[in-house]
């Protein structure tokens, strides 16, 4: 028997924190199993026509770890389909109590699902006559909004990553491998990590300077990374994400790096010489001594 919450919980932020902690506190005063089903992939990538703009503020794997880090039972992952998406909300349900042992419901303020899309009420009545509790838990507001997947994927589409971490309750962060570039940085006294992203899916900031905490070879290091094409070394439209470690120096290429996002800098632009984007840095990183 297990009391059941589920959705997509992308970035696992504030309001899906609060609908975990309810069910951590109704499965422990049932003597149940917290259980969290969820999907992948996202059903925007599934079933809209702007899939191919959708990026994800977690990966699967990350998703999972910061659920179960918070002392869920179980992780449960059901493959998103048409087919999937064509259950009505009593179906789906039904499945939740024969697959999972569903006896009690924790529901977000804005959970919708089913093929009806039916809310968090109707759910709760569809269940009841199914013999099912449920519980839904209010809307999380910071700044004057209940916090939101997509609240925060616009800020970091805006470069608002102080937002962004305010409303995930944790810095926006990035996971990848360290590649080689064009080492134009080394050249100039800035060399710089630049990342692979593991999930490539994963929502990049939008074009920038940032102020950045980064992970390598198990320290954590200040950091400053630029997000963009890099205009003044070339004319490619991909979007790279390279970061300057302050006090670093190691050959650090293949290994894993993490990227926290903590404040902008600046806009990215173009300079009129490598000695112009020199100085720049320069400034830039006794900005970010201070």
């Amino acid at each position: 028997m297990a009391v059941v919450a589920t959705g997509f919980f992308d970035g696992v932020h504030p309001g899906h924190r609060l609908v975990i902690d309810t069910l951590l506190s109704e499965a422990r005063s049932r003597g149940e199993q917290s259980v969290v089903v969820t999907f992948w992939p996202h059903p925007r990538a599934v079933l809209q026509s702007d899939a191919d703009s959708l990026r994800y503020l977690s990966t699967r794997t990350g998703k999972d770890t910061l659920l179960r880090a918070m002392g869920v039972d179980r992780v449960e992952t059901v493959p998103f389909s048409r087919r999937f998406a064509s259950m009505s909300a009593s179906d789906y349900l039904e499945m939740l109590r024969s697959d999972f042992g569903c006896t009690k419901l924790v529901l977000g303020y804005d959970t919708r699902f089913g093929c009806e899309q039916a809310g968090p009420q109707e759910i709760a009545e569809i269940a009841a006559r199914s013999g099912m509790e449920s519980v839904i838990t209010p809307p999380v507001c910071i700044e004057g909004a209940p916090v939101s997947s997509s609240r925060i994927r616009a800020a970091l589409e805006e470069g608002n990553v102080v937002l962004a971490a305010t409303l995930l309750g944790r810095p926006y962060r990035l996971y990848g491998v360290v590649v080689a570039g064009n080492r134009l940085g080394r050249t100039i006294g800035f060399p710089t990590a630049n990342m692979k992203l593991y999930d490539p899916l994963m929502l990049i900031p939008c074009k920038g300077v940032y102020r950045t905490r980064v992970q390598v070879l198990g320290k954590w290091l200040d950091g400053m990374t630029n997000v963009g094409i890099r205009p003044t070394v070339g004319d490619s439209t991909d979007i790279t994400v390279e970061t300057y470690i302050l006090d670093f120096d190691e050959m650090i290429y293949g290994l894993d790096i993490t990227v926290d996002f903590l404040g902008r800098i600046r806009d990215e632009r173009r300079f009129a010489s490598l000695e112009e984007l020199r100085q720049q840095l320069q400034a830039d990183c006794a900005g970010l001594r201070k």
